[in-house]
């Protein structure tokens, strides 16, 4: 047992762990961080940083071809699947030794292990038991296996990053943000790319329009985006794997990725026993402190299962750092979250949807554009943007901010400080536009297409 004890024992290092483990030894308090794997978590091993990269990297064939309408005529390079791999490899190292720097620096203990919840004030870890005040939970999330007959010989977002061989073939089920991000990414990386998808449309939630046309400029590049289907089961065959379609049908593959979701990270944590509240897929039930039913344990991030974004768990964690260690008493607004999906174009997108707006206010003004970026009047690419504000009539106010284009997410953060500002359709209007950028679109729209 350890003397004194903790003040505050961290499952999980990844970014809501690392930051909350952080900010609390940086105000005095005495922490302990216990990880069983890479410090970083899913954002920088498994999730956003090695997927940008590689959406990076699928957008220079892109950019290899676009070149020949300005000029240059060189012949597009090999790609090197296993190059892209020890590289993206070496970065990911680079950031692991900078989490546990962070940690470190701030005067945390970093105790490498598994950790399990053997108290309501103890966690063992490598077979020691540690005291603590208070127990935070920051376990994350896993991917959701395949219920399929021949589901193991599917791969997860976790696997796709070091196949040992580049898929050429690759079918990817599901139709949220990461099956569109990787059906995207290797598609422009060169394999044959067919998504399935069993709902209507892809990326369900979204605003209506973005959907339908995300899935035409994906359909454009060459990914053969299918929905309404249903796979049966896999199965090995001699020439790779063969996805049988419920109705009929099937398809060869050399990779299956399924990305059909991800559930909170908290078994094997000791937390049934203690009786901690959970939900019917494993969240871990917390109140507006990230208090769990048991006082001294608390929890946040994915596991928690409110919105997976690595922002929102840092900014849980900082608002759990201030109610415990003092501060300036921050909450999470989980309204109007800035959100970026990496399809090819990317999508940005803030605030209400179309529908939700309407729903949720008395009247709406909708204004909206799609045309060609300047710079595909010359690639031969036939690529094309939309860009959509949605207005509360009554208060003159944008509610709700979309985009599909090229670094919609960068474009997007901005207009995100705007409208948690709450500025109105005047305010946009009265702001004069960069010009030529595709970003004045939002401050040049004047009619309303829908009203």
């Amino acid at each position: 047992m350890s003397e004194p004890p903790f003040d505050l024992f961290v499952i999980g290092a990844g970014s809501g762990g690392v930051r909350a483990a952080r900010m609390a030894a940086e105000r005095g308090a005495r922490v302990a961080v216990a990880e069983d794997a890479a410090f970083g978590g899913t954002c920088v091993n498994l999730g956003c940083i090695p997927k940008k990269l590689y959406s990076f990297a699928a957008h220079y064939a892109e950019s290899f071809d676009e070149a020949h309408g300005y000029g240059w005529a060189a012949e597009r390079p090999a790609f090197d699947w296993p190059k892209l791999k020890a590289n993206r490899a070496s970065e990911v190292s680079r950031l692991n030794a900078i989490y546990g720097q962070l940690m470190r620096g701030a005067g945390a203990a970093v105790i490498e292990g598994r950790a399990r919840i053997t108290g309501t004030h103890e966690v063992e870890v490598n077979g020691v038991r540690h005291a603590a005040e208070r127990i935070l939970v920051a376990t994350g999330g896993w991917p959701v296996p395949p219920e399929v007959p021949g589901g193991d010989l599917a791969i997860s977002s976790n696997e796709i990053f070091d196949l040992a061989q580049f898929p050429r073939r690759l079918v990817v089920v599901g139709g949220g943000y990461i099956a569109c991000e990787f059906a995207s990414i290797f598609n422009g990386l060169g394999a044959k790319v067919t998504q399935l998808y069993r709902g209507e449309q892809i990326l369900r939630g979204f605003d209506d329009e973005v959907r339908d046309f995300v899935a035409n400029e994906m359909r454009k590049k060459g990914v053969d985006v299918r929905v309404g289907v249903k796979v049966s089961a896999l199965e090995r065959g001699a020439d790779g794997i063969r996805v049988l379609l419920a109705g009929g049908g099937e398809l060869l593959a050399d990779a299956v990725l399924y990305a059909t979701g991800r559930a909170p990270n908290s078994r094997g944590l000791g937390l049934e026993s203690l009786g901690v509240s959970l939900a019917p897929n494993g969240a871990i039930e917390v109140d507006e402190h990230y208090r769990t039913n048991v006082p001294s344990i608390y929890a946040l991030g994915d596991v928690i299962d409110r919105v997976q974004l690595t922002p929102v768990a840092l900014a849980e964690a900082m608002a759990l750092v201030d109610e415990l260690f003092g501060g300036t008493g921050r909450r999470v607004d989980y309204t109007h979250i800035p959100t970026a999906v990496f399809t090819h174009p990317n999508i940005g997108t803030i605030g209400f949807t179309e529908s939700a707006a309407r729903a949720r206010f008395e009247k709406i003004r909708v204004y909206r554009t799609d045309f060609k970026p300047l710079r595909h009047t010359l690639s031969g690419h036939t690529e094309r943007t939309l860009m959509k504000l949605v207005v509360d009539d009554a208060s003159d106010k944008v509610v709700g901010l979309h985009m599909v284009g090229a670094d919609a997410g960068e474009t997007i953060q901005g207009f995100a400080v705007a409208m948690k500002a709450g500025a109105t359709k005047a305010v946009f209007d009265a702001t004069l536009g960069i010009h030529p950028t595709a970003a004045e679109e939002f401050v040049t729209m004047r009619q309303a297409v829908v009203a």
